[in-house]
């Protein structure tokens, strides 16, 4: 596999497809896992770790439903394309770091499904679907995990569970999170509230690309805190719930915005619409902002329909890293800025 190849490629995970998906933008379940008898990443040599990639190579490539995928070796890419496969939701901020330890991440044709090797643990699978999915990714995600057992010999304890790395991810392995945008509960001032009941419930709140990234432009990624002694069952149902109730006090929040001041709203909309369509420079979060008013605002069919997956295709689309490889070079910030500017006219005027 080439980054190139991803490039111009739409994830299916972005296609504004699933339930809520208005609101819950995806579901994802990650899976940590390590190999029995082989040091964990953060003590291993370079050998031992070369050979987890031997051992987890051989067995994608036995099961034929696990073998139709590509692998990218993350020493030999540049920080840029680094940088890129985080935007994309593929590796970690930590797999991003360039070091002497051999790191690689398998990745499936429609980006569903990303395999980090050596990051923290040996393997951290990935499954990413669209909208509030989690049984389903967590079928699909399970059925991974089943077979890769079949042929690798985990670390695993019949007291504590799955042994990881990191302590809070002992037991099942499981971090399941759904990305959620919630732009009116923001407007109306009710979110660090919510923020707080999230907290007693045993989840914790990031940011759009997750672990180690804070929320920004109404974007929350809401994921379990602990896995140990808790079932995989429980995990998915806790969120779930918790994401339906998000749900529901978004739809009424937005509800409420449009009674009190409907005219007020559209404008605003509007003027943010006109600004993405005619704008001639934008950083990162300017862009973000205004295309998390726009996705609220096609929701509520406050402006022409735009398509709910070339919304969310933008929001990954105007990342540095993704400019940097469209154009094919290194750019400064303010040319970074005028490229994601034209990014985003050529797109919703196409649209």
């Amino acid at each position: 596999m080439e980054i190139k190849e991803l490039i111009n490629h739409q994830a299916k995970w972005l296609n504004g497809e699933g339930l809520f998906a208005h609101i819950v933008i995806s579901s994802r379940i990650r899976l940590a896992r390590n190999l029995k008898d082989i040091p964990f990443p953060h003590r291993a040599k370079p050998s031992d770790l070369e050979k987890v990639f031997s051992l987890i190579e051989d067995a994608l490539g036995r099961d034929k439903s696990l073998s139709d995928w590509g692998v990218l070796i993350l020493n030999s890419l540049s920080s840029i394309e680094r940088q890129f496969l985080f935007e994309r939701h593929l590796i970690s901020i930590e797999h991003t770091q360039k070091e002497n330890k051999p790191k690689f991440v398998v990745i499936n044709k429609d980006e569903t499904v990303s395999i980090m090797i050596n990051e923290e643990d040996h393997l951290r699978i990935q499954v990413l679907y669209s909208g509030l999915e989690l049984r389903r990714t967590w079928e699909l995600i399970d059925r991974i995990d089943s077979e890769l057992s079949e042929h690798l010999n985990y670390a695993f304890s019949q007291e504590f569970g799955y042994l990881t790395s990191c302590p809070t991810n002992t037991g099942t392995g499981m971090r399941a999170s759904v990305l959620m945008h919630l732009p009116a509960l923001v407007k109306q001032g009710e979110i660090n509230n919510l923020i707080k009941d999230i907290s007693r419930r045993g989840l914790v709140v990031r940011g759009f690309y997750g672990e180690g990234t804070k929320p920004q432009a109404s974007f929350f990624q809401i994921s379990n805190q602990l896995t140990l002694g808790l079932t995989e069952e429980e995990i998915i149902d806790n969120i779930e719930k918790v994401s339906t109730q998000i749900v529901i006090q978004e739809e009424k929040a937005r509800s409420r915005l449009l009674n009190e001041d409907k005219r007020k709203i559209k404008y605003s909309v509007e003027l943010s619409y006109g600004m993405l369509k005619n704008g001639h420079i934008f950083s990162s979060r300017e862009a973000m902002n205004l295309l998390s008013e726009i996705r609220m605002s096609t929701c509520l069919k406050l402006i022409p329909e735009i398509k709910l997956s070339l919304l969310n295709e933008l929001l990954l689309l105007i990342g540095p890293a993704h400019l940097q490889l469209m154009e094919g070079r290194k750019l400064d910030a303010l040319i970074r800025d005028s490229k994601r500017a034209l990014l985003l006219r050529k797109k919703l005027t196409k649209q």
